[in-house]
């Protein structure tokens, strides 16, 4: 910042009388005076200088509010301890602050370890998000590891107790498959977590003669979710015993009343194929002809007892999965972030985007243009550093935006004008 130059020149005869001046201060008063009136700056850096320091006191703000949120996790009162969860988990979802959350890992590990053991229902399901969020902003590196291997065995014993809450279990199994796909760096790690997730979803309890579960589904979904994340990190020796054995359990919950759960496991068929088409393995079984039966069932369902937006959510998704079963060629899919874009290529893919943005939310595609981590695995290479104009430049006026919606809503209403029944010509 530069120095306020408020001095008022005085004349040779204005100075007090009785408090003479030695050399000394009258000459650092002229030095003063000399530095201050070379450290002016033009009015564009002073605004610079002000913005940065304005910057610079917001995050210590904020800093400040994540310490206090912190060390609310430890109060007595449990709507006190949720609304600091919630906090943080807004705050790490939509900033990355690796930094900062380095420093205070354990310190915070602590904390939400005692939320798990001691909490109830929503608690614990908070806490089990922001540890998820916890590992996504550490990275993969040993810190995270180390979070990782020290809740894993309770985030089993919360995801296997019946007698938790549904929400918890839910949360516990997602913050299970996201950490151990973020940290997890021993092949026992991953391969015990999987037979966890797949007792959850193809438990004996799920169901008689084929019936998927109706009473947890949430639970179930995020089950199958977990496990297909993980099956896209699987080494080949362990995708073959899938291969053999566990994708038939798959097959059975595409008859679930949860639409959720139907599309979850056709999609994780879908995903079983490709690693199948990857090693070269052929997946021809006696009940083959069967699934793609039911999967064309699916894909042209028009059942009334199920929702209409149901219906055409899922006859969509399973157009897409019976295609590539039949074909092997995936629809690929764009996502666009600030400047940049990525390409949804593939099922594994797929999958692995929907997983972080399940936990992160809007957050997504902050975390796609500044978070490591996200980059690294989705082959994006370093964060992008973008300058005042480049920024500007990018965003587009509301003009612009009018003009697009404009042609755009033009060039549907003609599509879809030449597949209307005109009415007026059916006499």
């Amino acid at each position: 910042m530069p120095r306020s130059r408020r001095a008022v020149r005085r004349g040779p005869g204005s100075g007090r009388a009785g408090s003479p001046v030695s050399e000394e201060e009258a000459g650092s008063e002229v030095l003063s005076h000399c530095s201050s009136a070379s450290e002016g700056t033009s009015p564009a850096e002073e605004g610079a200088g002000s913005e940065a320091a304005s910057e610079q006191g917001q995050e210590e703000e904020a800093e400040d509010r994540l310490k206090e949120h912190m060390d609310n996790l430890l109060d007595k009162s449990a709507k006190t301890r949720q609304a600091a969860l919630q906090s943080l988990r807004l705050a790490f979802s939509s900033k990355t602050l690796s930094e900062f959350l380095l420093e205070r890992r354990l310190t915070l590990t602590d904390s939400l370890e005692k939320c798990l053991k001691k909490g109830k229902g929503e608690e614990q399901a908070l806490a089990g998000t922001v540890l998820t969020l916890l590992c996504l902003q550490m990275g993969s590196g040993p810190e995270a590891e180390e979070v990782f291997r020290s809740l894993k065995p309770l985030l089993v014993s919360v995801l296997t107790d019946s007698t938790a809450s549904p929400g918890a279990r839910q949360s516990c199994a997602t913050a299970l498959g996201m950490c151990c796909y973020i940290a997890a760096a021993d092949l026992e790690d991953l391969v015990s977590c999987l037979s966890c997730l797949e007792g959850v979803f193809s438990s004996p309890s799920a169901g008689e003669g084929g019936s998927a579960p109706t009473q947890h589904g949430p639970l179930h979904c995020s089950a199958l979710q977990s496990w297909s994340l993980l099956l896209t990190i699987c080494p080949p020796s362990h995708i073959k015993s899938v291969l053999d054995n566990h994708w038939l359990k798959l097959p059975p919950l595409l008859s679930s009343s949860s639409v959720t759960l139907r599309i979850l496991a056709g999609e994780a068929i879908a995903l079983v194929f490709e690693l199948a088409q990857d090693m070269e393995e052929d997946l021809c079984h006696q009940d083959t002809e069967f699934l793609r039966a039911q999967l064309k069932v699916l894909a042209t369902e028009s059942s009334k007892y199920r929702a209409k937006t149901d219906r055409r959510k899922q006859r969509s998704i399973f157009r897409d999965i019976l295609h590539f079963i039949e074909s092997g060629e995936y629809q690929e899919e764009t996502i666009r972030f600030g400047l940049e874009c990525m390409y949804l290529d593939s099922w594994a893919r797929q999958r692995t985007y929907q997983a972080f943005k399940e936990v992160l939310g809007s957050g997504i595609r902050h975390h796609l243009q500044n978070n490591e981590l996200l980059r690294e695995i989705f082959g994006l290479g370093p964060p992008l550093v973008l300058d005042a104009a480049a920024l500007k430049a990018s965003k587009v006026s509301r003009f612009e935006k009018h003009l697009y919606n404009s042609a755009a809503f033009k060039a549907r209403t003609k599509a879809r004008s030449r597949v209307r029944d005109k009415r007026a010509d059916v006499l």
